[in-house]
């Protein structure tokens, strides 16, 4: 499977990422800096995104109903080389079901597309919460 964008900037201003028929502007500049998502937060949002996929696919496989799932990221970008290198996670998952949540992590962390690429460049570690539905 082949994933590709289109992005342009502009001057002074921020960027547009073109992705299948939906655009995602991107802050690339001081003026933007504090109205858009920037680079780093997007890569977040990406991890973010994968993680919920993930557990969506693995609902299937795994066989469990749940109702919704949530995810936190955060990291801290180092300096000298600029870079974000341990990732946190917190996944709560809304179901009244008994999962197997060791299972699920390893299944995130060896299926997940992004998780897998990230990982070769940070440390990412989270937790998966289970949260029932009367709670």
């Amino acid at each position: 499977m082949k994933y590709s964008i289109k992005a342009h900037s502009l001057a002074k201003a921020h960027a547009v990422v073109d992705i299948r028929n939906f655009q995602v502007l991107i802050g690339t500049s001081t003026e933007a800096d504090n109205q858009l998502p920037n680079p780093a937060e997007l890569l977040l949002t990406s991890l973010a995104a994968c993680i919920l996929k993930n557990v969506e696919r693995l609902s299937t496989l795994q066989k469990f109903e749940y109702t919704k799932s949530s995810i936190e990221v955060s990291s801290i970008r180092e300096t000298s080389p600029t870079r974000l290198e341990d990732i946190e996670y917190q996944l709560s998952i809304y179901s009244e079901e008994k999962l197997n949540i060791d299972l699920l992590r390893r299944n995130i962390e060896e299926h997940g597309t992004i998780y897998n690429t990230i990982k070769k460049s940070a440390n990412i570690n989270g937790t998966i919460e289970l949260i029932g539905e009367d709670v």
